[in-house]
């Protein structure tokens, strides 16, 4: 029962600083796009850190969905840097259009690598 409840706590941590990031990223408004000099992005990729899955994205995703973006996560295997940048640069190229990349913990280095990518807006 409390390694559950760690894991829960640990999650909805993980959940909220993901919102927050990402409250501060999209109130930025005009000034991101500006800088990222695309006029709209709403594709947005989640990589998820090296001591998880993709399944701690859940609630962002749905939440992220329901506001009408479109959200991929990234299963990464997690097995070498090279093979997580490799399937992370597959999820952005089956968007249609600019890509925001969000990164937790690892995940954070995984996008740093793939975020040279020509689609990619911006970093999270």
């Amino acid at each position: 029962m409390k390694h559950n409840a760690m894991a829960i706590d640990v999650r909805t941590r993980i959940t909220y600083s993901v919102l927050a990031i990402m409250t501060i990223m999209f109130s930025l408004g005009k000034d991101l796009m500006a800088q990222t000099n695309t006029s709209t992005v709403k594709n947005i990729v989640l990589v998820h850190g090296g001591l998880v899955d993709g399944s701690g994205w859940k609630g962002v995703y749905k939440a992220l969905k329901k506001d009408g973006y479109t959200v991929a996560i990234v299963q990464n295997p997690t097995i070498s840097l090279a093979d997580d940048v490799a399937v992370t640069k597959r999820a952005i190229a089956a968007q249609n259009g600019p890509v925001i990349l969000v990164g937790h913990s690892y995940g954070g280095v995984v996008i740093t690598e793939a975020g040279n990518d020509p689609k990619v807006a911006g970093l999270v």
